[in-house]
This record gives structure tokens, sequence and C-alpha cells, in this order.
């Protein structure tokens, strides 16, 4: 794949098992990136700065509230301490819920927004002037499918809408950079292979495997190799861009 040697690269909420996080930093890590595990999760962040070393990789644990400003400083200035600098940043961190529009109250908005909109925002914003002064930076934002299509098997239209969101701030942001050698884009997952999906029924994986072409939900392992290719030096002439990633479920 794509080489990444020395490149430092920051994956937020990177300590879960349950999503695709662990997996992109792995992924990074076995193509040469110095991989920062930011994670609210103290546990969890241990375990995959143990799993990135157990791979032969580097890594630097650091607690991380997305939705902190004075948390996400205090991250990038530890990263630059140990680093110096910051090559890449994959905005994986995100909540969802399931839930009606009838149902939904303005705190499970806010909530949802505050993680998956607004987090993005301060942790994207806090590594600009770095990588502005390198003249080099790869932001990749996790966005879904559901932002798309209108909705999907795990969140209500808040998700929906954040998500949306995200797709819209990135294309802007990509157009303000690029002339400072940083590009911006997005990975839209359809259906993946976590735990979450593992703990749904029988009847409700068999309605939304029909909905997909490839019969089939998408491993972590295909949408972190897709974020690898956007962080190389290979992708430079991409910004403001979205990769499917759906197995045919949606095609634009």
């Amino acid at each position: 794949m794509f080489q990444l040697t020395d490149r430092v690269a920051i994956v937020t909420g990177s300590g879960s098992k349950r999503g695709i996080g662990r997996t992109i930093a792995l992924t990074l890590a076995r193509q040469g990136a110095k991989i920062v595990v930011a994670d609210l999760n103290m546990e969890g962040i241990e375990e995959t700065v143990q799993a990135v070393k157990e791979a032969g990789g580097e890594a630097l644990g650091v607690e991380l509230n997305v939705t902190d400003q004075a948390s996400v400083d205090a991250m990038v200035s530890k990263v630059l301490e140990a680093y110096g600098r910051i090559d890449i940043l994959v905005n994986n961190a995100g909540i969802s819920q399931k839930v009606t529009v009838q149902d939904m109250t303005l705190e499970d908005m806010t909530r949802i927004f505050t993680v998956n909109m607004f987090g993005l925002f301060l942790c994207t914003q806090a590594v600009l002037e770095t990588m502005k002064k390198q003249k080099y930076g790869r932001i990749v934002n996790l966005s879904s499918v559901s932002a798309k299509r209108g909705g999907g098997v795990f969140g209500g239209a808040h998700y929906s809408a954040s998500k949306a969101a995200v797709l819209g701030f990135s294309k802007n942001l990509a157009r303000e950079v690029a002339q400072d050698g940083i590009t911006v884009n997005c990975v839209a997952p359809g259906l993946v292979n976590t735990d979450i999906w593992k703990s749904l029924d029988e009847q409700t994986v068999k309605s939304v495997i029909a909905g997909i072409p490839m019969g089939r939900p998408g491993e972590t392992e295909e949408i972190a190799a897709a974020i690898a290719f956007l962080a190389s030096d290979e992708a430079a002439y991409i910004t403001g861009e979205e990769i499917d990633i759906n197995g045919g479920s949606h095609m634009d």
C-alpha cells in the first residue's frame, strides 16, 4: 500500500473496540506512520497503543475530549512536543442514536452535533496552523452513507444531518487551504462489520443486507485502506472529495 513513513497521524476515537478507529490506527501504522491514539477511554487508548506497537509501529496515547477546546489544544501541544509536527488528522470520533424526529429532543440534536460536527471542527482548526507552516497536511473526515441517502440502520435524522454537515464543511475547507499544501477529503462508509452490526437481530440483518448489492457489510480494513490512500503523497491532487464505501447501497 501507500508509504506514510515517519508521518505523524492523529486518529480521534481510535481507542474504541466497537468502531473502525483502531483499525485505521493500525493500518496507518503498518504504512510507517507514527500514530497518536486520541480518545476519551484511557483503557482503550492503552489497548490500541499496545496493538500498534505489537504490529511494529510507534504510538502515543493522548486522552481527548473532542468537544472541549482545552482538551483539544492540550492534545495538539503534546503531539508537537513529542514529534514536532502533525501531518495527518483523521476525524473519526463520532456518536449515533436511533430515534425518530417526533421523539427527538433538542438535547439529542445538540449532543450529536457537538461531537460529530463541532468536535471535528475543533480538532481540525487546532492542527491548521502547524500544517500551514509545514506546507503539508492531510485531513480525512468520516462522514456516512446516511448523510447522502437520508438515514440508515443505526442513526436518526440528527446523525444524518451532522454527517451531511461534515461533507459541506470539508469541501469549503478544502478550498481555503489548498494553496497551503493541505488536502481535505471525506470517506462515507455504509454498513460496516463492527460489534454494533453483530448485535442486530436476524430479521434486521436480512433486511439491511437485501439493500446492499454486494450482499455483505464492509470490513473495517476496507474503510481504513481508503483513508490510508487519502493520507498518502499519492493522493496529493485529490481534495474536496468524498469516497463512498458502501457495497453499492448508495451510488452517486
